[in-house]
């Protein structure tokens, strides 16, 4: 992937000093039209010609850009003069003078250091916008608008520009003055209530997947509104933020309670509505079977050898499994403690019945099928050396029947 490594093209400049771009000729220009086809005749990327400006810290907005700049486009992050993005201090890890945590959320990108609260770097960044297509940040609301860089600051002196906002809790209401954090979004929507043991204490998620969730969310937006200014010449205002982010993903938890009034509970790795649905240990680890109808419950009693509980008036379907919970999953805990996990994973192969093995990182990134997808990308980094850092992209791949160029995205 030589050339869309992270480089920081200016970094840690004081603060009287002029802040260019890594090309001042170019991005003075007019900008690339949407369609504009990448330099040097290679495959078309879904967002060859857009330029992304990037005023995102910490992990949602960079997670949201870095898949922007995956896709194609130009996205030139902008960092505090000295310390720069608050993880490139995240650690240990470190490799070479970066954080593994900031290099896992900021490949594609350019860096240039700029003091906002400097006139001079405010003019900079509104020079920036006028030829950029979207712009990202995740400041308090206000904030920018107090240094004239704003949505409305700019709109006017880059109508085009798709101005992209990710805060904690949206850009009104009562909560709207209080930071985003992963963390806090995580508790107050919900997410940590229904996450952990069922007679334990509630768990935060092992990756902060809300401000990830907020992630895709802003990628997918900023994607919808560059079509939408294809058909409108005018760019807009995207709200993103945490907590809107966390709710929605709460899906069937939240239409559980709206439409039922039923208040969820925590299941640890097993499902409230589903039995068998969970995580089983076995002799040397564990094993997660999920048995989503009672086809599948019926296969599962004959690989265990244990037919006579698919025959049970108490199990016989869903609906009183769940309510035979407890004895049922007593029975099936202790047969699955006989076997190792390799021997249930034997056994279950090809009888229709979802299982998989509960995985450490170390397992996780032996698993030939993760080396299948191509999940872990090598590039150089120019101060760290070789890296690896996981990836997920759409890859191309031909159609069946393709017509001249065409391919058919694969994600």
């Amino acid at each position: 992937m030589s050339g869309s490594v992270l480089t920081r093209v200016v970094s840690h400049l004081s603060r009287t000093s002029r802040f260019l771009p890594p090309n001042k000729t170019r991005c003075a220009n007019i900008r690339r039209p949407f369609t504009a086809k990448p330099q040097g005749g290679g495959q078309i990327r879904p967002l060859d010609g857009v330029k992304v400006l990037d005023l995102t810290r910490v992990l949602a907005g960079p997670f949201a850009t870095m898949i922007l700049g995956d896709l194609g486009a130009e996205v030139i992050k902008v960092e505090r003069p000295g310390s720069g993005d608050d993880t490139r201090a995240w650690g240990p890890p470190f490799v070479g003078e970066e954080s593994a945590y900031f290099l896992s959320v900021n490949r594609n990108k350019k860096s240039i250091a700029v003091d906002l609260k400097d006139p001079e770097g405010t003019k900079l960044v509104t020079k920036l916008a006028k030829v950029c297509d979207v712009l990202v940040e995740n400041y308090l609301p206000g904030k920018l608008n107090e240094m004239g860089l704003g949505y409305e600051e700019l709109s006017k002196v880059a109508p085009q520009l798709i101005y992209c906002s990710i805060t904690g809790y949206g850009q009104t209401g009562p909560e709207s003055h209080k930071p985003g954090y992963d963390s806090i979004a995580s508790a107050v929507s919900g997410m940590m209530h229904i996450t952990g043991p069922e007679d334990g204490d509630p768990v935060r998620p092992g990756v902060a997947m809300t401000d990830l969730a907020t992630g895709l969310y802003t990628q997918g937006a900023v994607m919808a509104a560059l079509l939408q200014r294809q058909k409108t010449g005018r760019g807009l205002h995207i709200d993103c933020n945490l907590l809107s982010s966390q709710v929605a993903c709460l899906t069937h938890i939240a239409a559980n309670y709206l439409n039922a009034g039923i208040e969820a509970s925590r299941w640890g790795t097993a499902h409230g509505s589903i039995v068998p649905y969970q995580g089983f240990k076995t002799k040397d680890g564990y094993l997660v079977v999920a048995a989503g109808n009672d086809q599948q419950f019926m296969k599962v009693c004959k690989v265990l050898s244990m037919n006579g509980l698919a025959e049970s008036p108490k199990y016989k379907i869903n609906k009183l499994r769940v309510q035979h919970r407890k004895e049922l999953l007593q029975i099936l805990s202790e047969r699955f403690m006989q076997e190792t996990t390799g021997e249930w994973l034997r056994r279950f192969e090809g009888t229709g019945v979802p299982c998989g093995p509960i995985n450490n990182i170390q397992q996780v990134f032996a698993n030939p099928q993760v080396a299948h997808n191509g999940l872990i990308l090598e590039m150089d980094h120019p101060t760290s050396g070789r890296i690896a850092v996981p990836v997920k992209h759409s890859s191309v791949i031909s159609s069946k029947s393709p017509s001249k160029g065409q391919r058919a995205l694969s994600c």
